[in-house]
């Protein structure tokens, strides 16, 4: 996360020292053709744009300043737009202006542990994304521009950012099925082998589903906010498939809600079995310690030192024959008395 000093002027590229190089990729395609290239300066996108009524330019890298700016100006951005495309801790949201619309989706990265923005600009007839690092989840979309059958050849830039939005959230989905098999994977070791390692692990399972739900629950209002307010720029048919986009994220929300409700219930699990352990361990202790008790009350008493030649009362049975058999068949009935008496309370078992 980077912000700008406070005070600074509005519109400051606060670009990181280790950000990627910025390049340019263009995808220009209509229902007669298709032209897929990277190019160096970005008065070229002019060109795609006279030849072909869609243009995808898909911007990887934010560490050339120069590049950004020269973008920006050739799809008229706003200063506050460029500097929200290069501070990439935006939230999923969309901002109207006259002549495009500026949108921020999420993608996650790094197994779902992290999320990365997307910068997206729709226009009349461009599409311009904006993205930190190399690697995403568009490629499906990709390849399905350079198929000559595909009906997104057909449809204007709003089904193209449309089909981003829609890779983006879906990509969700694989990240939480991994975590519901971690979440089962615990729950069986949670039950069987339960250790301090354990609830790390749901810890981390928790900071995760945590920064998803951060990530997904503005994508709801985002994509609310494109079906009802960007007539001006999204079809009406574009917008029933934004419907299914927006009922993707609901169902995200709710699988996450889900995930954490399993995870605290774990925590809760592993306390208890924890306790439960613990308890009988000390009903075992308890035990032995009870049984012993009335032994080492005996020996006790046998090992007081009193002389039996001084009074026939100083434990006359120290000069009985049978006085040790008969101490030790005792202490072994007393013994077998508690251990009956355990077993007939259940305390045994």
């Amino acid at each position: 996360m980077r912000y700008s000093m406070p005070g600074t002027m509005p519109g400051t590229l606060n670009i990181r020292e280790d950000s990627a190089p910025s390049s340019i990729h263009v995808f220009a395609y209509g229902p007669d053709g298709f032209e897929e290239r990277t190019v160096e300066n970005a008065a070229e996108i002019h060109t795609f744009m006279k030849r072909f009524p869609v243009v995808w330019v898909d911007v990887v890298g934010l560490g050339t300043e120069s590049t950004l700016r020269d973008i920006g100006r050739e799809f008229g951005l706003h200063r506050l737009v460029l500097e929200d495309l290069v501070n990439n801790s935006q939230r999923a949201k969309v901002e109207p202006f006259a002549d495009h619309l500026f949108i921020v989706a999420r993608q996650p990265i790094d197994n779902g542990s992290a999320t990365e923005q997307i910068g997206m600009t729709l226009t009349h007839t461009a599409l311009l994304t904006v993205q930190e690092r190399p690697g995403d989840v568009f490629d499906r979309v990709r390849d399905r521009i350079r198929l000559p059958t595909g009906i997104i050849r057909t449809r204007g830039p709003d089904y193209l950012c449309y089909s981003l939005l829609d890779a983006a959230v879906d990509s969700y989905f694989p990240v939480l099925e991994a975590i519901g098999e971690r979440l089962v994977a615990l729950e069986e070791e949670v039950m069987d082998r339960p250790d301090e390692r354990t609830v790390s692990r749901v810890h981390t399972i928790r900071r995760e589903l945590v920064a998803i739900r951060r990530a997904i629950w503005p994508h709801r209002d985002m994509i609310n906010a494109l079906m009802r307010d960007s007539d001006k720029f999204v079809d009406e048919e574009t917008v029933t498939y934004l419907r299914d986009v927006y009922d993707h994220a609901v169902q995200l929300m709710d699988l996450v809600e889900s995930m954490r409700d399993v995870s605290s219930d774990l925590i809760s699990t592993y306390m208890s079995v924890v306790s439960n352990r613990m308890n009988e361990v000390m009903k075992v202790l308890t035990i032995i310690a009870t049984v012993f008790i009335p032994l080492s009350f005996v020996a006790g008493l046998y090992g007081m030192n009193f002389d039996p030649s001084a009074s026939p009362w100083n434990m006359p049975e120290l000069g009985w024959a049978y006085g040790y058999p008969a101490v030790l068949a005792v202490m072994a009935a007393m013994v077998a008395g508690l251990l009956a008496y355990f077993w007939r309370r259940g305390w045994l078992h």
